[in-house]
C-alpha cells in the first residue's frame, strides 16, 4: 500500500521541523509538505493533494479549527487530525464539529501521534489518551455549535446587534437572524435575553479567535 501523504500545518517552523523528524522513519507515512498559515495551507493542499493534514489549533490570524472547516468545505475528502497543546474539551468539541477526525496533544508520545495518524488515515476517529482522561464529547453535554455559530455568539457577547454582526462577518442580516435562532434552539434558550446572557457568560471559553 502507498504511504499516507501528510501536510504539516503549524505557524512555528521549529514545531514543523520536530514533527517532520519524528515522522521521518515511520513506515506508511510520508510528509509531503508544510504550511505556516491559512494561505499557505490552501495553496499546499491544492497543489500537493495530501491524504491528511496534521493541524495546529492555536495559529495566528485564522485558527486551526476555522481553517479545518474551510479546507473541508473545499476538499470534503481531506482528513484532518488536530495536534494541539490545548486540552480544553471545548476545543476538542469545536474541532470535531469543524470536520476534524481526531485530536491529540503535542505532549503525547510519538507512538500515540503515529497511532492517531494511522487511525484517521484509515477513516477512524481518534481522541488522544490524555484527552479521554479529561473527558471527551458525550451525548449529555450541550450540543455543538458550528464554527460560524461560535463566531456569531462571540460577536453577541461584545454587544453587537445583528446588523453589526452581518457587516463584521460579511453575511446578510437575515442569515445572522437564522443563525441566532439555531443557536437558541441548540442551547435550549427561551429568548434573546437568555441568548445574550449565555454569550457573555461563555464566550471566554470558546477558544482562539
Amino acid at each position: 500500500m502507498s504511504a499516507t501523504r501528510i501536510l504539516l500545518v503549524d505557524d512555528h517552523p521549529l514545531v514543523r521541523e520536530g514533527l517532520r523528524a519524528r515522522l521521518a522513519d515511520v513506515p506508511g507515512i510520508a510528509v509531503v509538505g508544510e504550511a505556516g498559515d491559512a494561505e499557505q495551507a490552501f495553496a499546499r493542499v491544492d497543489m500537493l493533494r495530501p491524504d491528511l493534514v496534521l493541524m495546529d489549533v492555536g495559529m495566528k490570524q485564522v485558527n486551526g479549527i476555522e481553517l479545518t472547516a474551510r479546507l473541508r468545505e473545499r476538499h470534503p475528502e481531506l482528513r484532518v487530525l488536530m495536534l494541539s497543546m490545548y486540552d480544553n474539551p471545548e476545543y476538542v468539541h469545536r474541532a470535531l464539529a469543524a470536520g476534524a477526525m481526531g485530536y491529540v496533544l503535542k505532549e503525547a508520545p510519538s507512538e500515540e501521534i503515529v497511532e492517531a495518524i494511522l487511525a484517521v488515515a484509515a477513516g477512524r476517529h481518534f481522541l488522544g489518551a490524555g484527552l479521554a482522561a479529561r473527558g471527551g464529547p458525550s451525548a449529555d453535554e450541550r450540543p455543538l455549535l458550528s464554527v460560524r455559530e461560535t463566531e456569531i455568539l462571540r460577536c453577541l457577547a461584545r454587544g453587537m446587534a445583528s446588523k453589526q454582526v452581518a457587516e463584521a462577518l460579511d453575511m446578510s442580516v437575515r442569515t445572522v437572524e437564522t443563525h441566532r435562532q439555531n443557536i437558541r434552539r441548540k442551547l435550549g434558550l427561551a429568548g434573546q435575553a437568555e441568548l445574550i446572557k449565555y454569550a457573555v457568560e461563555h464566550c471566554g471559553s470558546l477558544g482562539p479567535a
